[in-house]
C-alpha cells in the first residue's frame, strides 16, 4: 500500500510540474524582479513613481540603431522621471546572442547607451520571462496585449506601475506619438 501511495505521489508531482502556468496575479510591473546586465537583481519596485518605458532589444537587427534614439530620449527626458529600460531578447531570428557581457560592451561603445540595461531573457514562447507573460496577456493588459512580435517593442509604463501605451517595433523612439505620450505620462501625477 505504500509503494502505491508513493506511486501516486510521484504521478502526481510529475502532472503538475507540466501543468499550465497559473494566471499572474499581479496588477503592476513592480511586481517583478530582472537582473542587470551585470547579474544584480533589480526589483522593478526601484521606479515607482517614474514613466518607464520597457523595450526588448537587440543588437543585430534592422531595428538596432533605435538605441541612438532611445537614449537621447533617456537623456532629455530622466530629469522629468523618465527611465528607459532595455531588456536583451533572442526571440528573433538569433538577432541578440551575445553574452550579457557582449551585449553591455556593444551599448555602451556603438550607442553610449546609459540607460539600465538588463540581462537577457526570452519574451516569448514556452520559456518566457514573467514580465513579459505580464506585458503581453489578455487578463492583465487587455489594452495593450499581444505576442511580441519583434524586437524593439516598446511598453510605456506611467508613475503608478499601469501599462498606459505600447508602440510596435516600426514606431520609432523619436516620433510624434511616442513623444507626446511620454509627455502626456510624466505631467500626470
Amino acid at each position: 500500500m505504500r509503494k502505491l501511495s508513493l506511486i501516486c505521489l510521484s504521478f502526481i508531482l510529475a502532472v503538475s510540474a507540466h501543468a499550465a502556468p497559473r494566471a499572474l496575479k499581479t496588477t503592476s510591473i513592480y511586481d517583478f524582479t530582472l537582473k542587470s546586465i551585470d547579474g544584480q537583481p533589480t526589483p522593478l519596485g526601484e521606479y515607482h513613481g517614474k514613466v518607464v518605458m520597457l523595450v526588448n532589444v537587440a543588437s543585430h537587427c534592422g531595428f538596432t540603431p533605435q538605441y541612438a534614439a532611445l537614449e537621447a530620449l533617456y537623456e532629455k527626458y530622466k530629469d522629468k522621471g523618465l527611465v528607459i529600460v532595455g531588456i536583451p531578447a533572442n526571440n528573433f531570428m538569433g538577432q541578440e546572442p551575445g553574452t550579457n557581457e557582449e551585449i553591455k560592451t556593444f551599448c555602451t561603445k556603438k550607442y553610449n547607451v546609459s540607460f539600465p540595461m538588463m540581462s537577457k531573457v526570452s519574451v516569448g514562447g514556452d520559456d518566457k520571462t514573467p514580465l513579459y507573460q505580464f506585458l503581453t496577456a489578455k487578463s492583465t493588459n487587455p489594452k495593450f496585449s499581444g505576442e511580441i512580435q519583434w524586437n524593439f517593442t516598446k511598453f510605456l509604463v506611467d508613475r503608478h506601475g499601469s501599462i498606459v501605451n505600447r508602440f510596435e517595433p516600426d514606431t520609432t523612439p523619436d516620433s510624434p506619438e511616442v513623444i507626446s505620450a511620454i509627455e502626456s505620462a510624466l505631467a500626470a501625477h
